[in-house]
This record gives C-alpha cells, sequence and structure tokens, in this order.
C-alpha cells in the first residue's frame, strides 16, 4: 500500500510523525507492506516516511508575512503533483496546511479524479472561515475527513462532508510525557525552583514579533522573582544562534534546549507561549499559560478593516471548548506589560492556576479517548480498501 502525506510547519511534521508511526503499526498487525512518501520534517523522516520535500521552514501566519514563502511553497507544490502524476499512490492524506493542501488537493481532483482523499486535521475554517470558498473546496477535495475537534467534525458534516471524529492526537503523544517530578529530575531542575518556559517561535515571523515582546517580559518577571529560570524549547533548530544571541542580550537565566520538549514543558510551572500545538501540549501537562500572538501592523490591518476578519478565540485551549480557559493576548494586547500581569498573577496566585486547572479538566473531555492516532491510521487503510473494492 502506497501512501502520500503532504503537511507543513512545525506542527504539521509532529502530528504527520505520529500518523506515520500509527499507519506502519496497523501495516505490521494487518500484514501489509507500506510505503509512505511525505511533505514534512525531520520527525516525519525519522518515523518511517521517504521526505519528498521539506516544509518545515516554509511556514507563515498573515498575509503579508507569506510572501516571501510563496515561490518555496509553489516549488514544493510543483514537484508533489510531479510526483502524484508519475507514481500515483493507494491514497493522500492532507494534514492541515490550508492554502499548500488546497492547491495539491484541487489538482488531484481535476487530474486524478479516482485517487482517494483523506483531510486529517481539516483547516480551522470552522473557526475563521471568511467566505464559504475554502469551504467547499476542503469539502470537495476530501472523500473523508478526520476530525480532530468536535465542532470541527460537526461543521463540516453540516457542509456536506464525509466525517469521522477520532480525537486529537495529541492525547496519545502526551502519555509518553514524564509527571513534572521525573522532568525535573530528568533536567536537574530542584522541586523548589520556579522554572518558567518560554516558547517564542517555531516560525521566522514569530522571531521578529514574538520573541521581542516576550523576552522583555521575562527580564522585568526575573528582576521581581531573582530565583526564576526559563527555560525555550528550540522547535526549529535553524532558530537555535538567533534565540541564544536574544538570551543574551536580555540578559536572562535561561536555558534552551533542543528534543526535550515534552521534559521542559513538563516541568514548568508556567509558560508565555506562542499561540499553536504547543498550548494544547502544556493544557494536557496541566502547566497554567500566557498565550501571546503578533502579526505585522499591516497584516492586522487589511485583516480587521478590510477582511473583517475576526475570530472567538485562537489558542487550542479555547477553541475546544469555546470559552477563556487561557488568557489570550492578541496584537495590541500583546504588550509587556500585559504578559507581566497574567504570568505574574499566575506565578503568585494559587486560585488563579487553580480555576485554569479546572478548565483544562473539562477541555480534556472533548479531546477523545486513547488510541487517536491508531484510528486515524485503520480510518485511512479502510478507505483505501473501499476505494479499491468499488
Amino acid at each position: 500500500m502506497k501512501i502520500f502525506i503532504s503537511t507543513g510547519e512545525v506542527s504539521g511534521d509532529l502530528q504527520g510523525a505520529l500518523l506515520v508511526a500509527a499507519l506502519k503499526r496497523h501495516a505490521v498487525a494487518a500484514g501489509l507492506d507500506i510505503e509512505i512518501t511525505a511533505l514534512g520534517g525531520r520527525r516525519m523522516a525519522e518515523a518511517g516516511a521517504t521526505i519528498l520535500g521539506d516544509t518545515v521552514s516554509i511556514g507563515s501566519m498573515g498575509l503579508i508575512e507569506s510572501v516571501p514563502y510563496i515561490w518555496p511553497t509553489i516549488q514544493v507544490q510543483q514537484k508533489a503533483k510531479q510526483y502524484l502524476k508519475k507514481f500515483p499512490p493507494d491514497v493522500v492524506v492532507l494534514i492541515d496546511y490550508l492554502t499548500p493542501n488546497l492547491g495539491i488537493g484541487s489538482y488531484i481532483r481535476r487530474c486524478l479524479p479516482n485517487l482517494p482523499v483523506v483531510w486529517y486535521i481539516a483547516p480551522q475554517e470552522w473557526v475563521w472561515s471568511i467566505s464559504p470558498r475554502n469551504t467547499n473546496l476542503i469539502v470537495s477535495i476530501a472523500d473523508r475527513i478526520l476530525a480532530i475537534f468536535p465542532e470541527e467534525a460537526s461543521y463540516y458534516r453540516e457542509k456536506g462532508a464525509e466525517v469521522s471524529w477520532v480525537g486529537h492526537p495529541l492525547v496519545d503523544r502526551m502519555q509518553s510525557a514524564p509527571c513534572r517530578e521525573v522532568a525535573r529530575k530528568m533536567l536537574g531542575i530542584a522541586p523548589e525552583q520556579v522554572s518558567v518556559a518560554l516558547i517564542p517561535a517555531s516560525r521566522q515571523q514569530e522571531l521578529k514579533y514574538l520573541m521581542p515582546v516576550i523576552f522583555e517580559a521575562a527580564q522585568i518577571i526575573q528582576a521581581q522573582f531573582p530565583e526564576v529560570h526559563f527555560w525555550i524549547p528550540l522547535a526549529n533548530p535553524a532558530f537555535g544562534s538567533k534565540i541564544a544571541e536574544a538570551i543574551e542580550n536580555y540578559g536572562l537565566r535561561a536555558t534552551l534546549l533542543e528534543n526535550q520538549t515534552l521534559e521542559l514543558l513538563a516541568a514548568a510551572d508556567m509558560a508565555i507561549t506562542k499561540s499553536g500545538t504547543v498550548n494544547l501540549e502544556l493544557a494536557l501537562l496541566d502547566v497554567p499559560q500566557v498565550v501571546v500572538y503578533r502579526v505585522s501592523r499591516i497584516t492586522a490591518m487589511i485583516a480587521r478593516h478590510v477582511l473583517k476578519f475576526s475570530i472567538p478565540f485562537m489558542s487550542p485551549p479555547n477553541l475546544v471548548e469555546m470559552k477563556p480557559i487561557v488568557p489570550e493576548l492578541l496584537q495590541d494586547d500583546a504588550t509587556v506589560e500585559n504578559i507581566v500581569k497574567h504570568a505574574l498573577e499566575l506565578l503568585q496566585n494559587a486560585d488563579r492556576r487553580q480555576q485554569m486547572k479546572a478548565g483544562y479538566r473539562q477541555m480534556r473531555e472533548s479531546l477523545g479517548d486513547l488510541g487517536v492516532c491508531d484510528r486515524a491510521a485503520a480510518e485511512i487503510v479502510n478507505n483505501v480498501k473501499l476505494n479499491t473494492a468499488n
């Protein structure tokens, strides 16, 4: 069985790697020979996929911010289309990655109409759809959508898609995470040490728009908490030197770590973080957090005044329950003063921490049971078998 997977960015590479591992397990159990080719990154390669094009470093969020990545994205799309035409797989799995996957999916529907397409983790049009066009395209491209959120499943089902809700893959990933005490022993952190995780960037643009405000806030927190130590997971190895230089420039007592993200997050007393998959990881580890996000002023202005763009929430924990479990400081609200205020509240106010953790517990019930990735893998393989039988 030949499977082609298309995804991008750091989070897509993580979700793709979890799926590749599950597909390999499913193949062994079913006595299948399986070959997986993908657009993705290092994690997917380590899980057993052959990487046709590396898409981890060419993602962005925003209009102006995406301009430098247009040509690299077109190039990798063309490579994928040529591969699909020359070596048609048994199924294509699209993971999130809205614009590039719409391009690949539309090509398949035009040129390879009998090729089954499964969209796993559909783009969040159910949250911030500006027009029905993208939703209609997703529904027309996908033979089946494997949804990770209940609201996502309901939205696409109402739009006419064949949908299965499998749950969120991080439920599976968190089973390998250590508890706080073990994580601290692994990292050499004393039980009484005040440890704060800083998660500034997995995209290039975030180094410019998020890292300075997060690090300046950390500088102020450090002045008020001389015993604090900051821990920074390196989401993208290419950013290592810039983050290390910024740590020195801001005079932070901080440790930058690669390949120990789960341990680092599990050991933290709280986190100041960008919006993204990491918010759910922190929530599932019961770590209080302040979520920050900014794009360029031009992008923000166009989104607000031209596109009339608005969203109820941005961070996944809040999206799951559609209520403010964690504080979100977006664009103009993402100031140093606001970050410090919310961070100090979480460090100093036990009642506020417990309130957030109660929200986490409620959120977990909407993420599904263990075995998410195996359920997704079974759906994908069964889709191939059904298509072959027909």
